[in-house]
């Protein structure tokens, strides 16, 4: 996807090819962790929560960064198969041209695990995802009250602008949305595109629709970044903190500094940490093909759901509301401070 490649570029301090664990003294394995870039935080900050998590449960971890390269990816794929690790973590740079490579993997008994990108096309042995859905769900749930606050009831003016419309998360969360909102006849929602995910087409939007809809109550934007083009938009205008409410997703560490200097009310988090010790949770079960059954599941305090799909096992954590009365706990993943629980496997 091209939502989380436009956040602004984190200093890297991981090698461009892999990054090794020390040795544990009694390892249950190695783990691959597949990385399709270090460019953002997200992917950053991925690294060392897979690789921190599963230490917990007894795994040592290698990344191999593919650079968003597809074909790298597919020979780094090749490479790994001939080292027989006890499981490989994946997230594809192309969910389709990928798919053969999970497939030759499952083939030598390699169990692969997908990280955040879900692929449905070719069975795999355990997914953990964001519910995108359920993000647009709580973000709707927030917006209701912020026009509440500030209308009497739930009534106003919003201005969504999504991802590029080719990306299914963008598509979710506005579905999650917009079946929230669907109840308040007195909320009229207006939908733009940010095509490519740019962070300047939602700077234009905002600054667009600020002239053709001076009334706009709050603005609802589907990532972190978008949101900082969004502040400039605005501040074009003459508009302060506070003068138009704003909402975006994703968790991105630009995301809480907005919310902190009074720009944003709330940012709703796509949750990384969880995502990741999900995959540590279920990687004993994985590697040594248990038997993975559907149900509740809480992972870092979030109540998930684990359903057996077409493709496998798949989990699917939703994603927590951040405010200026919490954006500085460490569970949020824009803090850079992986949490300290400790990871314990499934029985």
């Amino acid at each position: 996807m091209n939502r989380l490649r436009r956040l602004l570029t984190a200093s890297i301090a991981i090698a461009a090819m892999g990054v090794v664990t020390p040795a544990f003294a009694q390892s249950k394995g190695k783990i691959f962790y597949m990385v399709p870039t270090l460019l953002d935080e997200f992917q950053t900050e991925s690294v060392s929560a897979i690789t921190k998590f599963m230490a917990d449960v007894g795994y040592e971890v290698t990344t191999l960064n593919a650079d968003n390269k597809t074909d790298l990816q597919q020979s780094q794929m090749n490479d790994t198969i001939l080292q027989k690790p006890a499981a490989i973590v994946l997230a594809a740079v192309d969910f389709n041209a990928l798919a053969p490579s999970i497939e030759k993997a499952r083939a030598a008994g390699i169990p692969v695990m997908i990280f955040d990108r879900q692929i449905t096309s070719t069975p795999s042995d355990f997914t953990s995802v964001a519910g995108t859905i359920e993000i647009g769900q709580v973000a709707a749930g927030e917006i209701q009250r912020l026009l509440k606050e500030k209308n009497g009831a739930v009534k106003g003016k919003i201005l969504q602008v999504l991802g590029d419309p080719a990306d299914p998360y963008t598509l979710d969360i506005q579905k999650g949305f917009e079946d929230k909102m669907k109840e308040f006849a007195d909320v009229q929602i207006i939908t733009l595109p940010a095509m490519q995910w740019e962070a300047s087409n939602a700077g234009t939007i905002v600054s667009d629709q600020m002239v053709a809809n001076p009334d706009i109550d709050l603005i609802f934007l589907h990532a972190a970044h978008l949101s900082v083009a969004a502040v400039a938009a605005l501040e074009a205008k003459g508009k302060k903190p506070g003068d138009v409410m704003m909402i975006s997703s994703n968790g991105a560490p630009v995301g809480l500094d907005l919310i902190r200097k009074g720009w944003l009310n709330v940012e709703v988090e796509q949750p990384l940490y969880a995502q990741a010790a999900a995959l540590a949770m279920f990687a004993d079960k994985v590697v040594n093909k248990q038997e993975i059954k559907p149900g509740k599941y809480t992972v870092l305090g979030l109540e998930s759901e684990l359903t057996i799909e077409s493709w496998g096992p798949n989990i699917k954590i939703p994603g927590a509301a951040i405010t200026k009365e919490n954006v500085d706990e460490p569970r949020f993943w824009g803090n850079l401070k992986a949490p300290s629980d400790k990871i314990t496997p499934v029985e």
